[in-house]
């Protein structure tokens, strides 16, 4: 089920007799106003947004019924997560430690990674330039088709990043041409996200991540200990090794709400050096609907032949990537998005 997002700055999440309860607390002559209530069992994960406190209950109920707590900043980047005892799959996540230590074994999942990344841009790309018949946007999608039929001549993970790389820069300089001037949208930029879409793509990525680090941990496997990405300390390199596939996902659904006018330049307003770029709270939460609406979607998995949601689509993925382990047998296949 859909995660539940709290958004409302200042609210308290509380648990009694197996419901949770969000409330707004009493404030002057302000009465408390019970802003959401739902049976525990129905709640899945918890994604918080800046100032929202827990009870000591809440805490201890959540973990009971391993329901996971995501903490992100107001404006949605990641700080950490609550959840209970670690998966017990010993023998899966002893051989995943043991595949990392093998250069051809990483070599080729990380390969399987980036092709299914690249191949999802250049369809996005070719879906959304029928209409706008822009030569740039066809040279880069070219570009992207030369990068994936030369990814297994890639001997080196350096060289198969740098190939990464520069397919990224070629696929960002060709998707900001599907955005109206008003966007300011040029190139992608992360630290901090310079314009309106920027925020979007490095909101909907984070959330993103959220979910494939819950997919690959729900299989059993160690959500720290990637392929492509290097394994860096309190780093999710397994998640984002998944989330590469998906990224193109995030960009159809800004691309999706910026152009259908359920997000305008007007959402967004200045902010301090370190955020220079704001986006309102009802735009957090008119993202979020296109996001899960997005997640709700169904789509025929190829593996198994049958419609799946976009999340469970994520956990098959997943699922996937624990028997390329398990049977040593590093040939990862990418859904094939159409």
């Amino acid at each position: 089920m859909p995660p539940l997002y709290l958004i409302q700055q200042g609210a308290k999440v509380r648990v009694q007799n197996r419901r949770l309860t969000v409330v707004r607390e009493a404030g002057g002559d302000d009465p408390e106003e019970t802003l959401v209530s739902l049976p525990l069992a129905h709640v899945d994960q918890v994604v918080i947004f800046g100032n929202i406190g827990l009870t000591t209950p809440a805490i201890d109920a959540l973990l009971a019924s391993q329901c996971e707590v995501i903490f992100l900043t107001q404006n949605g980047e990641y700080r950490g997560r609550l959840s209970g005892e670690i998966t017990p799959h010993v023998p899966l996540r002893r051989a995943q430690y043991q595949r990392l230590a093998s250069p051809a074994f990483t070599l080729k999942m990380a390969c399987g990674f980036v092709a299914a990344k690249l191949n999802h841009q250049r369809v996005l790309l070719r879906r959304h330039n029928r209409e706008l018949q822009d030569p740039l946007v066809e040279d880069a999608a070219a570009q992207l088709g030369e990068v994936i039929e030369s990814l297994p001549r890639r001997a080196r993970l350096s060289s198969l990043r740098g190939a990464e790389g520069a397919a990224t820069a070629a696929y960002f300089g060709a998707f900001r041409r599907f955005f109206a001037p008003e966007w300011r949208f040029h190139d992608r930029s992360r630290r901090p996200p310079a314009d309106p879409v920027n925020v979007l793509l490095s909101f909907g990525y984070t959330l993103m991540t959220q979910a494939t680090a819950g997919a690959v941990s729900a299989v059993g496997l160690d959500p720290y200990a990637g392929f492509l990405h290097e394994v860096v300390y309190n780093r999710p390199a397994l998640a984002l090794d998944l989330l590469e596939e998906f990224r193109p996902v995030v960009d159809g659904i800004v691309l999706w709400v910026c152009r259908s006018g359920q997000l305008s330049p007007a959402d967004f307003s200045p902010g301090p050096p370190e955020r220079p770029v704001l986006l309102s709270e009802s735009g957090q939460r008119r993202f979020l609907q296109a996001y899960e609406q997005r997640m709700e979607q169904t789509f025929t998995h190829p593996r198994r032949g049958q419609k799946l949601t976009l999340r469970q689509c994520l956990l098959e993925q997943a699922r996937q990537i624990a028997a390329c382990i398990l049977n040593d047998d590093p040939h990862y296949e990418g859904m094939g998005f159409r």
